[in-house]
């Protein structure tokens, strides 16, 4: 919903719709994915909300802040998520896998529109296609600490993490799609190639019930 306030100038409290800040990301996040990061201008996102353009200096200095904050969205999203995952509480590495696969289950905690749009992003922009790299390099570096938390090796932790992560960005570049319980009822066989152990029956059902699969 929009806001409406009171702006005070010279001739007067004058109402000034302007919408909130979140209001104005969300709209750029649907342009972004849905179009590209071509699309993500501020005529049209007024356009699209029915407010001013007025209202979008309001909150952000300009095109660039916009895209400045839907970059730090993503990092903190996606990243940030990915990498709390992987710090979650487990008793074998199954489990903490299973707890990983969250993210790719759960928009909430990673966003894999998101993920792509940022992706094509970068294939234009350098500046992001280094928040890419950075990104890519916190991920595999937090998967990696996963396994050495159960006695894999330096190199062991490497190849898991980068089989992974390449498997989880061909799922997202190649925009697969398939019934949710045919992927949950493959994640214990992916789990058992990624860590070369197999998952316990009660591991695959924890996992299972929190997605209600």
């Amino acid at each position: 919903m929009e806001n409406v306030v009171k702006s005070k100038s010279k001739s007067g409290p004058e109402t000034v719709r302007r919408g909130s800040e979140a209001l104005w990301l969300q709209a750029a996040f649907d342009m972004l994915v849905e179009s590209g990061v071509e699309a993500v201008k501020v005529m049209p996102l007024a356009k699209a909300l029915g407010l001013s353009r007025s209202g979008f200096y309001w909150h952000f200095e300009d095109r660039e802040a916009l895209l400045e904050a839907l970059l730090q969205m993503w990092g903190a999203k996606n990243t940030g998520n990915l990498v709390r995952q992987t710090q979650a509480y487990a008793e074998s590495i199954t489990e903490a896998m299973f707890n990983l696969y969250d993210c790719w289950l759960d928009d909430d905690l990673f966003d894999t529109r998101l993920d792509r749009a940022v992706r094509g992003w970068a294939h234009h922009d350098p500046a992001v296609q280094a928040r890419i790299d950075q990104a890519d390099a916190l991920r595999k570096a937090a998967i990696m600490e996963m396994f050495q938390r159960f006695e894999y090796t330096v190199a062991e932790a490497e190849v898991r993490a980068m089989t992974v992560l390449y498997t989880q960005v061909g799922y997202i570049s190649m925009r697969v799609q398939e019934p949710l319980a045919d992927r949950i009822n493959r994640m214990p066989e992916y789990a058992a190639v990624y860590t070369g152990q197999t998952p316990t029956m009660a591991e695959i059902k924890r996992f299972r019930a929190r997605h209600k699969v």
